[in-house]
């Protein structure tokens, strides 16, 4: 390797230039000294031998040191550009080349220094910003993408990690299947969006249905130079915001719907007492009696319905204070029973003999909450069949609970219901109109609001023509 250095062909170079000129110079000189028999002819040859040997042992050495001199300061480069070559810098503020000189290689080190120390701020800028735009990807609650052109994953932040990894746990047509086989590929609700962007080149915005969720998705397309390599996606969980406008609409809707009745009612009434149109002191009692009758439907209604507001919005009073739970179904039940005799129906009570007790509650919500269930098994329920109020302790795997059971033998409500009927104003029966002694559809509401306070679970059992059953688990130190 010495030949192909730097040293070895200069020094190569130099010494051919030597011997070049001595062979020169010994076939024109020695010739002529044996031509004019010079005396001593051998010691001339002999001393051009020696001032041979010399010169090129002098030229050896001086070509050396100065090649030392020239190369010593390019392996120092040469090393210091491999070390920045390897990312290694000097954190200690010195510089990476120490030459002290003052020529061009000086300058040229000093240069070299002044590069390395801009290029380390620069990748100390680039690496801080790395750093601050990963921290900000990790902390976002919407899921961020990137994909480049052939639809694969390039980058995606914890939650967008979550999103990728869920969707390609789904099951997709055909050969959707196959595509999304590779979890670093687009998934298929993004992909026809994808497509889109990479076609005009600009951004577009859609909401994406995933089983039971939706997202919003905003994609715009990464440019490089005159094509687009890429696109990046942020996609936002809007699931509750959908329901809850949904929920928003529904409400007003219903609110409208049972607002209307009444009104109309009164109106309609009262137009005819001003009119004079009851002929009899009766008829005019029967007027006022339902005016009289729908005034109080509105303010249960009204009164329901900020109850409920209150209750969603976390400003539900709760006394709480230790319950004899078996003392306030009894009480329930005495109240209970003179209806049961008006309607014929048969009002079963089911307790143990031991006193149930029930810490930190509210005896006014539970209260409430008895009521309302067995006012809605008492309109539900046809004359002659039997409704039965239950408690007891029972253990399970979340220790020991004390649990309510009210079960009525009505017309039950369909399976495909049964997970509505807690939302305010559903109806199982979407024709069943109501009369005057009809509920304001938010009792089963307000149940499961006061429920929930009680950090107990609520459950529901209905079979179409056999009956309901509501079961309430409370645990026994609320």
């Amino acid at each position: 390797m010495f030949w192909k250095s730097v040293v070895g062909k200069l020094w190569m170079t130099i010494i051919g230039l030597v011997a070049l000129i001595l062979m020169i110079l010994g076939v024109f000189l020695l010739p002529y000294i044996d031509v004019y028999h010079f005396k001593n002819s051998y010691d001339v040859k002999r001393l051009f031998i020696f001032t041979g040997i010399v010169g090129f042992s002098l030229t050896t050495v001086f070509a050396f040191f100065l090649f030392y001199k020239i190369t010593q300061p390019l392996r120092m480069l040469k090393k210091a550009a491999d070390r920045i070559r390897k990312g290694e810098y000097n954190t200690d503020g010195l510089n990476i080349l120490n030459i002290r000189s003052t020529d061009e290689i000086g300058e040229l080190a000093h240069t070299f220094n002044h590069m390395a120390k801009e290029m380390q701020v620069t990748i100390q800028d680039l690496n801080h910003e790395k750093e601050h735009l990963s921290s900000i990807l990790r902390s976002m609650t919407d899921a961020v993408i990137t994909f480049n052109a052939e639809g694969n994953v390039v980058l995606a932040n914890p939650r967008g990690e979550d999103i990728l990894r869920a969707w390609n746990d789904l099951s997709w047509d055909g050969d959707l299947e196959e595509r999304n086989a590779n979890t670093a590929h687009i998934p298929e609700p993004l992909h026809a969006l994808f497509q889109a962007v990479l076609e005009t080149r600009s951004d577009l915005t859609d909401k994406v249905h995933v089983q039971q969720g939706v997202f919003s998705v905003v994609m715009a397309p990464l440019h490089s130079q005159d094509s687009v390599r890429g696109a990046v996606a942020v996609l936002r969980d809007v699931t509750e915001e959908v329901k809850l406008e949904k929920l928003r609409k529904d409400f007003v809707a219903n609110v409208s719907h049972e607002i209307r009745t009444p009104l109309s009612m009164l109106q309609g009434y009262s137009e005819a007492l001003m009119d004079d149109i009851a002929a009899s002191p009766e008829e005019r009692q029967e007027l006022v009696q339902v005016i009289h009758d729908e005034s109080l439907r509105m303010g249960r209604l009204v009164k329901d319905l900020l109850d409920l507001a209150r209750m969603e919005a976390g400003h539900i009073e709760m006394q709480h204070e230790t319950v004899q739970l078996d003392q306030l179904i009894q009480r329930v039940y005495r109240k209970f029973s003179v209806l049961a005799k008006e309607r014929d129906i048969q009002l079963q009570l089911e307790m143990p003999p031991e006193s149930m007790i029930l810490g930190g509650a509210d005896e006014d919500r539970l209260e409430q909450v008895l009521t309302n269930l067995l006012d809605n098994a008492f309109r539900h329920t046809n004359p002659g069949l039997q409704i039965v109020l239950a408690a007891g302790y029972t253990e399970t795997s979340k220790g020991k609970m004390l649990v309510l059971k009210i079960a009525d033998q009505g017309q039950g409500i369909p399976s495909e219901d049964v997970p509505f009927i807690f939302e305010r104003f559903y109806k199982a029966d979407k024709a069943r109109t109501r009369g005057t002694n009809g509920g304001t559809g938010l009792g089963l509401a307000i149940v499961k609001n006061i429920v929930d306070a009680h950090h107990a679970t609520i459950a529901v059992q209905s079979t179409v023509g056999q009956g309901t059953t509501f079961t309430i688990a409370f645990p026994v130190e609320i």
